[in-house]
């Protein structure tokens, strides 16, 4: 018998969005002293308004939820999918008040985009949107890449008892420390330090590239926010390629390859631990089908003559790979060069690139290296024991930060997962087909949005209809949180409504 949520359940779940919805209003200080610092008046008041509307709601919910009832792992998985949709809706105010959207699902869409890092947008007027917005746009996705529900278990949650369900809903299952707010506040750390290195890197390459001190601040602030957490936005419609230079295109490629990895891979290899980097089960399955996908895309581009020389279609198809791969999404080529000169299966490369994806517990989506390699493993397995004689044990033994037996139950689980990213790559692809899209960039933007990659073949976009608008936002949602906690929250949903 399905039985009914009771009321202090709803009161629990509506106490902790509250507080998730709060962090992203406290988010919302940097763009607001951006605007001011700026003198951008106009887009000040955006966020003063989305400000107020946040902290509003979250104390509302302090208010009328405040309960003694202690978080379960139901109610933390509930919240951590049912926050990522409040979030997106009222952090949509100053995207829609910007008035470079044309509708609030278009805002929405691109709210949700920054939260999952995957980098598509249906933004209008980008050349020209304000500091502000720019920089609100830059630091959703860094946000994201941790996790809004981290922020919240960084500084306004504290240690309860279903902090670890609110961290696993987000779509992360390692702990760096035994705690796991300290935990929340160690990926923040990492981040934090890697923006300090990172950012003054990609600053003097644009200043000795050409751009004035202040401008070429930002945009490598921005750069190092969307390459890091493989989130894919640009300040500029040209992305990658309005840089121009080899230099800055090596140190984003370092930059998002880093942030694709593991947040406790990062977390060993700091407390001295280096040989994870040469035994971790995802390093060794991302650079395998990082070459195979290398390959595909080369001999595409070399079958059709795309370039004029093979180091000229090298640094293009490295960069465009490796942004796939790790889901980044920062191109150096415009969206419709995939189609128009690319090709079928230079483009099917992409697509795999981006449907694998890099690692858990990252900022980036798709498969995940650890799923993909366990699965490899597990029919590793399958064979030897067909070959082995009836009583031998065959054992197969994987590595990830620790050496393991590999299990039958953890390969079904990584098989599971790998399920169902295929059949939400291929609902995106078929509401494309029934748009009247060819089926190879209905599948590279579907798979796109699904694994939070945002790379497009010029499907994404304004006019798209808004049936695929709705989808593909679904898509990033669902793809960023691996859909646990989005099963956890429509079974919520049908309890309350069905339930006993």
């Amino acid at each position: 018998m399905l039985l009914r949520p009771r009321a202090s359940d709803v009161k629990v779940i509506g106490l902790y969005t509250g507080r998730i919805i709060m962090g992203v209003g406290l988010l919302m200080t940097a763009p607001l002293a951006t605007a001011v610092i700026a003198a951008e008046w106009a887009p000040a008041v955006d966020f003063l308004i989305g400000m107020c509307a946040c902290f509003c709601l979250g104390l509302l919910a302090e208010i009328c939820c405040r309960t003694t009832r202690e978080l379960t792992w139901t109610h933390g998985m509930v919240v951590a999918g049912f926050s990522w949709l409040a979030a997106t809706v009222v952090g949509a105010i100053p995207h829609w008040l910007s008035g470079h959207y044309g509708s609030w699902l278009d805002a929405m869409f691109d709210l949700m985009s920054g939260y999952t890092t995957t980098g598509l947008i249906l933004i209008q007027d980008l050349d020209h949107i304000s500091n502000a917005l720019n920089m609100w746009r830059h630091l959703l996705t860094f946000a994201g890449g941790q996790g809004i529900v981290v922020i919240a278990l960084t500084f306004l949650v504290g240690s309860v008892p279903g902090a670890y369900p609110l961290y696993v809903g987000e779509g992360k299952d390692e702990r760096l420390l035994p705690n796991v707010v300290r935990t929340a506040r160690a990926i923040w750390l990492v981040s934090l330090v890697y923006l300090a290195v990172g950012t003054p890197v990609l600053w003097l390459i644009n200043v000795l590239n050409g751009q004035s001190v202040i401008r070429g601040f930002l945009h490598a602030l921005w750069m190092f926010m969307s390459a890091w957490s493989t989130g894919g936005f640009a300040p500029q419609s040209y992305n990658g390629y309005y840089y121009h230079s080899l230099a800055f295109e090596i140190a984003c490629v370092i930059i998002f390859v880093a942030g694709s990895m593991n947040f406790a891979l990062h977390w060993a290899v700091w407390t001295g631990r280096r040989s994870e980097i040469r035994r971790n089960i995802e390093i060794v399955s991302f650079t395998i089908t990082m070459t195979v996908f290398m390959l595909i895309t080369t001999a595409g581009l070399m079958k059709l003559g795309v370039y004029p020389d093979f180091l000229a279609a090298l640094r293009k198809m490295f960069y465009q790979v490796i942004s796939g791969h790790t889901t980044t999404g920062l191109s150096t080529i415009y969206s419709r060069a995939f189609v128009r000169q690319w090709g079928p299966l230079a483009m099917l490369g992409i697509t795999l690139a981006m449907a694998f994806g890099a690692s858990a517990s990252s900022t980036a989506g798709g498969f995940k290296g650890i799923r993909v390699g366990l699965v490899f493993k597990g029919l590793l397995l399958t064979v030897r024991r067909s070959l082995a004689p009836e009583r031998a044990r065959v054992v197969v033994k994987w590595h990830h930060l620790r050496t393991r037996v590999l299990d039958e139950a953890v390969v079904s689980s990584a098989m599971l997962v790998v399920i169902c990213y295929v059949t939400l790559y291929a609902l995106g692809t078929i509401v494309g087909v029934l748009y009247g899209y060819p089926l190879a960039e209905a599948l590279f933007d579907a798979v796109s949005a699904g694994s939070n990659s945002g790379l497009s073949c010029g499907i994404t976009g304004p006019a798209m209809p808004a049936l695929m608008k709705v989808v593909y936002l679904f898509e990033m949602w669902v793809g960023r949180l691996e859909f646990m906690s989005v099963l956890a929250l429509g079974g919520y949903v049908v309890s309350l409504v069905r339930g006993r």
